[in-house]
């Protein structure tokens, strides 16, 4: 197959594979393909890195069919993965009906932890060792303003993670890509991405959150920068730019009889 993705693209994704080491030779991989445009570029983008390095590895998609009343067409996805000579499945997982069951919890929560075991335990049965998810660098600081604002955390998630319980590494290797890079190279893999099935897709705290970014760069343009250069530790330790965790009643309890007895 002849590859068409610009090398500006390929470049930042190569970056990416290189400085957090991704790919391994003898990497079996597995791509979470849920049809949207991150995903297709990176199944692209990861055929593409096949062919052209010496790392030999291989690859295999997967799609989570979360069974929502909406449509959820994926015949373009099994012709598309048949293009890049990618073997790929769609799994059925009842997540509407867990949500449906417990709506005491958050529904994005609920969909992305169930989603995520559903691949990790495809990924043991087929001797997958990694899982390739396709987020970019919006997801990143979105994440990261996520945590402040809705859970009083600071913190994102890494390009690549082990996780001891399952065994398998997870690697991002669109970290570098901003969103509206991976939405102007569409034309290129030439797939239509599959509309997501979710019923409340666009109407996420993730949104939410997208929406304030915009707007804070409407008026200051460098704030997008700044909140993507704070998802790198500086020089300074993380003790020394936050306070440190609070103390727990009995640590309280002894600070204050000892500052008593001094």
């Amino acid at each position: 197959m002849k590859f068409r993705l610009p090398q500006v693209y390929f470049s930042k994704i190569m970056r990416a594979v290189v400085e957090f080491e991704m790919i391994e030779r003898g990497d079996r991989i597995l791509v979470g393909l849920s049809g949207g445009k991150d995903s297709l570029l990176l199944a692209y983008a990861l055929a593409m890195l096949r062919e052209r390095t010496k790392h030999k590895f291989s690859l295999r998609a997967l799609t989570i069919d979360p069974m929502f009343d909406n449509a959820f067409d994926t015949e373009s996805l099994v012709r598309f993965c048949a293009s890049l000579e990618i073997p790929y499945e769609v799994h059925r997982v009842d997540i509407a009906e867990v949500i449906r069951s417990e709506p005491k919890h958050a529904p994005c929560f609920t969909c992305a932890f169930f989603r995520r075991g559903a691949i990790n335990r495809y990924a043991n049965e087929h001797d997958c060792n990694k899982v390739a998810y396709a987020h970019h660098n919006d997801d990143a600081v979105e994440t990261l303003l996520l945590n402040l604002l809705y859970s009083g955390q600071i913190g994102t998630f890494q390009p690549k993670t082990y996780l001891d319980r399952s065994q398998i590494t997870v690697i991002r290797p669109l970290i570098y890509l901003r969103e509206q890079e991976i939405v102007e190279a569409i034309p290129f893999h030439g797939v239509t991405p599959v509309k997501s099935p979710c019923p409340i897709d666009g109407n996420t705290k993730r949104e939410t959150v997208k929406r304030l970014i915009a707007n804070l760069t409407e008026k200051n343009p460098l704030v997008y920068d700044h909140l993507a250069a704070a998802l790198r530790k500086s020089g300074e330790s993380e003790m020394q730019r936050l306070w440190p965790a609070a103390k727990s009643r009995q640590e309280m309890r002894e600070s204050y009889e000892r500052f008593m007895r001094e």
